[in-house]
């Protein structure tokens, strides 16, 4: 894009986040307004509030970008290699030994430095 172009799309940026809180305010207002009326209605009223503010936060440069990022992220998870459900077991049954391991160690050292000041101060 050019420079002339990004600084038209910047001004109206403000423009389209006003609309984008106008439109919360209104979903918001329009709720309380409305609390007589039946609660699917209002969920589905705020549903369709919410979908157009997001998609008028998505023609945003910001909310472009966090579509970008959001997109990368998706791709990112899908690379991750997950355990397998014994990789997980085996990992969950040794973070569990070795908690009961510590307990029991801090026990006793507890238990020790008691019974000593105990004995020191009678």
């Amino acid at each position: 894009m050019t420079p002339k172009a990004e600084a038209q799309d910047s001004r109206f940026d403000l423009l389209k986040w006003l609309v984008v809180v106008a439109l919360v305010v209104v979903g918001v207002v329009g709720n309380h307004h409305f609390s007589a009326s039946p609660l699917l209605y209002r969920v589905l009223a705020l549903l369709v509030i919410a979908g157009v503010a997001a998609f008028v936060g998505l023609q945003t440069a910001k909310g472009k970008s966090f579509f970008i990022l959001a997109k990368e992220a998706r791709t990112e998870i899908r690379k991750v290699v997950w355990p397998t459900r014994q990789e997980t077991t085996q990992t969950t049954l040794i973070v569990v030994a070795v908690v009961l391991v510590m307990a029991l160690l801090l026990w006793g050292l507890d238990s020790l430095l008691g019974w000593l000041v105990s004995l020191i101060v009678g």
